[in-house]
């Protein structure tokens, strides 16, 4: 009888791990902290990738279902300074090499594909220890436990299952990000419409830039981005939506009005997010009956798009060795690890690096030369 598997955790990397598990038979349960698929809104647009996040969707059985909710024309990007200059200006080709989709329709089709009782929802991890022989208890809120003998943790950035097997914890990159919203942006927005353009937008200076997305039905969706000692965000009281705002927006006294009203015009309360990641090279010796995937595995910046990508691919990847690994669970685990590590790394390495061109001494210029670069090489 093959080994049921302990999932910890419903986002995309767990729920694609789900999926192709299903496909080859091999039973598992995913147990989510969230009480329900609609407990909260999942997020802006993301760019899937024909080498890694497109491949998990084929893998998985689902490419069809991802080409009817791609955003057309939303691959196009464009690169201003802060005086609303186009500097750069790439239309979406069409060739659907990085299409954009919603985060949240994309997490609806991996959990339409799924049996509803595959999903235990409102159970928080709340600890995980080692029994020995392979096997592990999992602690959740309510006090009940579970104990497994093939744990996957994709948890996410402060995972509970990643001390199984590391020490590492996230630390802070320098670069923090306010969420903001503005909506029926052609029609009540339209000069920050017009700037935004048809994808996405990097409006950057040194140390600092206004990156945004023109989502589906008009939406566009602003992360104001800040190189700032953490300090500096937690003495911002975000409960004060109109003072945070304000502040906020003092860093960007003289750019264009047409983006800082992506900003000041926000129709939403501005929300901090710190951005963290884990050590570039993070990797981990073998424990026998747990291994991690998505952000638990590789937490890095945003700045090579690969965040998602790469926890769909972890799951495509770790449930395929799986299956072809019916009844030697380290196999599989050893297959899948050896081949995560060096693809996490030249990701992370790639994030930190784009992280550091956005904000650097030269930004913009510095990302149009990437850019430009990424081109030639293409």
């Amino acid at each position: 009888m093959t080994t049921p598997v302990t999932i910890i955790g419903a986002g995309l990397g767990g729920l694609m791990l789900a999926r192709v598990l299903h496909i080859h038979g091999i039973p598992a349960t995913i147990y989510e902290a969230e009480v329900s698929p609609a407990a909260r809104t999942q997020g802006g647009m993301l760019d899937i990738h024909d080498y890694n996040g497109q491949l998990a969707l084929k893998a998985a059985g689902l490419f069809e279902e991802f080409l009817g909710i791609v955003h057309q024309g939303g691959e196009a990007s464009r690169v201003l300074d802060k005086d609303g200059t186009v500097l750069l200006d790439e239309a979406d080709d069409g060739t659907g090499g990085r299409p954009e989709v919603h985060r949240g329709a994309l997490r609806k089709i991996l959990l339409d594909s799924l049996p509803a009782d595959m999903i235990q929802w409102g159970r928080k991890v709340t600890a995980v220890r080692p029994l020995g022989g392979s096997r592990h208890e999992v602690t959740f809120a309510d006090g009940a436990t579970v104990t497994t003998r093939l744990l996957v943790g994709a948890d996410g950035a402060w995972s509970r299952v990643r001390p199984l097997l590391s020490d590492e914890k996230p630390e802070y990159v320098g670069t923090s990000f306010i969420e903001t919203y503005l909506f029926d942006g052609a029609s009540r927005h339209a000069a920050s419409a017009r700037a935004v353009g048809g994808g996405a937008l990097f409006a950057l200076a040194p140390g600092k830039g206004i990156l945004a997305h023109r989502e589906t039905d008009g939406v566009l969706h602003t992360y104001v981005a800040l190189n700032k000692p953490q300090e500096w965000i937690a003495a911002i009281d975000f409960t004060d939506a109109g003072a945070a705002t304000a502040r906020v927006a003092e860093e960007f006294h003289g750019w264009a009005p047409e983006l800082t009203a992506l900003i000041t015009d926000g129709e939403t309360a501005p929300v901090p997010r710190t951005i963290n990641a884990l050590p570039i090279e993070h990797r981990w010796d073998r424990v026998p009956g747990v291994t991690l995937l998505g952000d638990a595995a590789h937490l890095m910046s945003p700045f090579a798009g690969e965040g998602a990508n790469l926890a769909m691919y972890d799951g495509a990847e770790l449930g395929k060795a799986l299956g072809a690994h019916l009844g030697d669970t380290e196999a599989a685990f050893t297959e899948y690890e050896e081949a995560l590590f060096p693809r996490s790394a030249a990701a992370a390495a790639e994030a930190a690096r784009n992280h550091r061109l956005c904000f650097d001494h030269n930004a913009p210029h510095s990302l149009i030369d990437l850019f430009t670069n990424y081109e030639q090489a293409g």
